[in-house]
């Protein structure tokens, strides 16, 4: 290959972001594939921070979201209340893009980034939600990093941190929460979608050299594969400017 599975993963990323979509991003690879998508596909898309940067330009990759460098040639410099002001807004919230990982995920996009094991006494405690939980909740679509094992892909979640769908089709609305919901799981081994009626998760491609078979292998429950398809290789252009433009010393990639 001349492309790593962590490129491959950014550029997917990067290629769910559209023109006007407002893109609310964390550190490391999500802030990258924002990045991407601002260079490659999405030049009018908007990122944005929730330590309070709007319409950030990005020069230089940010090593986390305190980074001053999110703060340069910006729109408006806030705090936490005008960047979650932003993602709650109706006017502006079904435009916003999530970015997220976690340690855990369901069949319906629920999230684990809490603790592993029994809640008071776990194996793991991790930092917890941060903003996840709200963005989770409030924006109208995210796109989640995962890396495909099973212990990561669970049938019950150790502890529900951010909520997906929760217990299918309804099960936002009857919890109180707005439309919206995970979109997209973006894994080393290939891209997994929301069917819009059981709001379980399916399979929609695989990268190359990766079969279904495989990806259900690292799974503890089944999903659909039927509609998989090999998912397309980074362009040229899109290796030389997430490479050259984005992150031309390596720091996240």
């Amino acid at each position: 290959m001349d492309y790593t599975l962590k490129e491959l993963m950014t550029i997917c990323a990067a290629r769910e972001i559209k023109n006007g979509d407002i893109v609310f991003c964390g550190t490391g690879i999500s802030m990258l594939a924002a990045m991407a998508a601002k260079n490659i596909n999405a030049p009018d898309s908007v990122i944005f921070f929730e330590t309070g940067a709007i319409d950030s330009k990005l020069e230089d990759i940010p090593l986390a979201v305190a980074d001053p460098r999110i703060m340069y040639h910006t729109s408006a410099n806030g705090g936490l209340m005008e960047a979650f002001c932003t993602m709650q807004n109706p006017m502006s919230g079904a435009r916003i893009v999530g970015i997220l990982g976690a340690a855990q995920i369901d069949i319906y996009g629920n999230l684990n980034s809490t603790v592993i094991g029994e809640y008071e006494a776990p194996a793991v405690r991790f930092s917890g939600s941060g903003g996840a939980c709200d963005v989770a909740s409030f924006v109208s679509r995210s796109i989640i990093f995962m890396k495909m094992e099973k212990r990561k892909f669970k049938k019950k979640l150790d502890y529900l941190t951010s909520p997906g769908y929760l217990d299918g089709p309804e099960g936002r609305e009857k919890a109180g929460l707005p439309p919206g919901g995970p979109d997209k799981v973006i894994t080393d081994m290939g891209v997994m979608g929301f069917d819009e009626h059981t709001r379980q998760m399916f399979l929609i491609g695989c990268f190359p050299g990766i079969t279904p078979d495989r990806i259900l292998d690292n799974m503890e429950f089944e999903i659909r594969t039927d509609r998989a398809v090999e998912i397309a290789v980074p362009t040229q252009t899109e290796l030389t400017l997430l490479r050259e433009k984005c992150d031309p010393h390596s720091l996240i990639l």
